[in-house]
């Protein structure tokens, strides 16, 4: 009894699986076959380049020298879902840092990147710091005002200040159906390593 008992416990458990299974394969299918950024026309990188870029990692880094030597770096990645989006692209988080020559002192800009429909995007500044060095800040180190309560010709000109090195709508719109490429690919190679895990336990 006992043995037959296991029998039916272990059938229904495959049966489960193989659910499972159906259902796996079946979002991949969708997934590989909808092509939803098929038909979206991509910004472009301009001047920069792709300094990182690895296929497990949420985030991107580009990198850009100017004809000055001042040395540009923008890190990015998509900003949390939110239930307020309603399939608009999600905004993406950036950061800009710019380095001086000859100096170690660096321009950090915290920005987000926003879009209705993954072109015509545009970027807001959030924060605006100054760090000695390639360090961070300690929590006890002045940061800057906020941002938002600085005089607006001076929140305006740190805008085209990011605007002149390159920060624009042409990158933005590259972030932004990049990332969203990328997450996607992550979500489909998430869904097959769980197929194959599920394959080898049969």
């Amino acid at each position: 009894m006992t043995r037959t008992t296991d029998v039916l416990r272990n059938s229904g458990q495959a049966l489960k699986d193989l659910g499972l299974l159906k259902i796996l394969r079946s979002e991949i299918n969708h997934e590989l076959s909808s092509n939803i950024y098929q038909n979206i026309q991509s910004g472009s990188l301009g001047g920069f380049t792709l300094d990182w870029d690895a296929p497990h990692s949420q985030d991107v880094v580009l990198r850009k020298k100017c004809e000055s030597g001042e040395e540009v770096g923008v890190s990015a990645l998509l900003g949390p879902e939110s239930s307020e989006e309603n399939g608009y692209p999600r905004n993406v988080a950036m950061k800009v840092c710019i380095n001086k020559p000859q100096l170690r002192s660096i321009l950090q800009f915290d920005c987000g990147v926003w879009s209705r429909n993954y072109s015509n995007s545009y970027f807001t500044i959030h924060g605006a710091y100054f760090l000695p060095s390639s360090g961070s800040l300690s929590p006890s180190d002045y940061r800057g005002p906020l941002f938002s309560s600085l005089d607006p010709d001076l929140q305006d000109a740190f805008k085209k200040y990011l605007q002149a090195r390159g920060i624009g709508e042409s990158l933005t719109n590259f972030l932004l159906l990049h990332l969203h490429k990328k997450e996607q690919n992550q979500y489909v190679s998430w869904l097959q390593k769980i197929e194959t895990i599920l394959l080898e336990g049969e």
